[in-house]
């Protein structure tokens, strides 16, 4: 039996294996990065992002919410979805890790040059003058451990249920 076929209950043969994992990280540019408020909840906002040797790098600027949160506390996570992509199905990665805050405008021009390649590849010297900022940041955050992934494609019916041959 496949899974979704009966039920939605255990879907632990429906996650995303490594090569279905970096496909996604290939495919998307968008992820929602979640760390701690203010107010020290959970708080989470949709970022732009490169993976470069295995870690994230986001830009943003220094006194948004999320360099504020991360500032107190670095534990962070990462949920990445196909939404908007070409991928089939409905595919999902979320992990957690360690973010670092870089504000050094010679450290984190190359992190800038790599944002930039791969989000405005047709547009990188245009794109990097709105980034050269006085209070541009870069967070990289290095992942320790995937918490949950979905294929949908490992499933009957793409998830739906397994439609009826009659």
């Amino acid at each position: 039996m496949q899974v979704g076929e009966k039920d939605l209950e255990d879907l632990s043969q429906a996650r995303l294996d490594t090569a279905s994992q970096q496909e996604l990280l290939d495919a998307q540019t968008e992820c929602t990065l979640i760390f701690s408020g203010d107010d020290g909840e959970p708080s989470g906002t949709v970022l732009s992002f490169a993976v470069n040797e295995g870690t994230f790098l986001f830009t943003s600027v220094r006194g948004r919410a999320q360099v504020r949160g991360i500032e107190r506390n670095p534990e962070v996570s990462i949920v990445i979805s196909n939404a908007g992509t070409d991928l089939p199905g409905r595919r999902m990665l979320s992990l957690r890790g360690t973010a670092r805050i870089h504000n050094d405008p010679d450290s984190i021009e190359p992190m800038l040059q790599i944002l930039a390649e791969r989000l405005a590849p047709d547009g990188q010297d245009a794109f990097l003058t709105l980034l050269r900022s006085p209070k541009r940041v870069v967070i990289e955050v290095t992942p320790s451990r995937v918490v949950a992934s979905h294929n949908s494609l490992r499933m009957a019916g793409d998830g739906r249920g397994k439609v009826s041959e009659s």
